[in-house]
């Protein structure tokens, strides 16, 4: 088990809704990612041609397991998740992810790995890596604006890609880079949105944490192209700006990575992003949340509720500052 708060272990089953839960359709014998490069002499299998999985037939095969969340925890619908959320590569309205994706291609897909690290190479999400499955993960998702979700991800913990580049004992950080595409992402055609492309970090201990973890999948189907597709990072104790989508390229650095909300307003903005209700954003509380689908807003837990998980990693760390 992933998550060492025994206090309210919710079983898949019931958190689930019925229909999704019954519908899934298992489609891969063992999901993953092939590492070509450096790994590009082992290939371990083939899946359909990605370009035909993704128009065709979208169902994941993955480990169920449990997840550990509150008692007033309860799943949002596939339809909160997939038509209000910010992906400002496709504008900057809710719903604009949603209408201005169809044209956007996730297959074939490459993420570039390479910096400070023994075995730079890529992944390729057409095929397989040995001995990695696909699981699914339900987490809380905290939007810096104060609002919330709970989202069942399908996908692999971020360590496992980590441990098979193997980072330098020089690399501290790692950097995330969206794709940039402005013909299929009509957000990135204006440059007063935000710079392209989309740059996020952690510092290394933080994306080896078990919880880091890399989406490829949501509700037992491929990401849609809303959500950040083929793949994309989610970071449950971060607020969401932190969980980069789309993503080509990932970087071991030894200096912190400049992300792109600190480089636009440093002010406002910090690396690390932690979700803190202590802590206000300069123009709004933290304090309280909305949880998509219910009225009265909710107070916020420290790290989204994942402190015993992650809370050991800021010890010493002043976290009565924004971010």
């Amino acid at each position: 088990m992933f998550l060492r708060n025994k206090k309210n272990k919710i079983s898949y089953s019931e958190i689930t809704p019925k229909q999704s839960f019954m519908d899934r359709r298992k489609i891969i014998s063992s999901s993953s990612f092939f590492l070509s490069g450096y790994f590009g002499g082992k290939l371990f299998g083939n899946i359909a041609n990605a370009e035909s999985l993704g128009n065709k037939e979208n169902t994941l095969n993955y480990n169920r397991g449990y997840s550990v969340l509150n008692s007033d925890d309860v799943l949002n619908s596939k339809i909160d998740v997939t038509t209000y959320n910010n992906f400002y590569e496709f504008g900057t309205s809710k719903n604009d992810p949603s209408e201005k994706s169809q044209n956007f291609k996730p297959f074939p897909w490459t993420v570039d790995v390479g910096g400070l690290c023994l075995n730079p190479g890529e992944i390729d999400l057409r095929d397989y890596i040995k001995d990695i499955d696909l699981e699914e993960r339900i987490y809380r998702l905290r939007c810096v604006e104060a609002w919330s979700m709970v989202i069942p991800w399908i996908g692999i913990p971020l360590s496992k890609i980590i441990k098979k580049f193997e980072p330098m004992g020089s690399a501290k950080y790692i950097q995330f880079e969206t794709i940039y595409r402005p013909k299929e992402m009509p957000g990135q055609r204006s440059r007063r949105i935000l710079p392209w492309p989309y740059i996020e970090g952690l510092r290394l201990d933080e994306a080896m944490n078990d919880l880091t973890f890399l989406a490829v999948g949501l509700y037992g189907e491929l990401l849609p192209n809303q959500n950040g597709a083929p793949i994309r990072l989610v970071i449950p104790w971060k607020y969401g700006f932190k969980s980069i989508k789309s993503i080509v390229k990932i970087t071991f650095t030894k200096e912190e990575p400049l992300n792109t909300w600190k480089r636009m307003a440093p002010r406002e903005y910090g690396f690390f992003a932690n979700v803190n209700p202590n802590v206000d954003h300069p123009r709004w509380s933290q304090s309280r949340e909305r949880r998509i689908g219910e009225f009265f807003r909710r107070p916020t837990l420290m790290f989204n509720g994942y402190t015993e998980e992650v809370s050991h990693m800021y010890s010493g760390m002043n976290l009565n500052r924004y971010y």
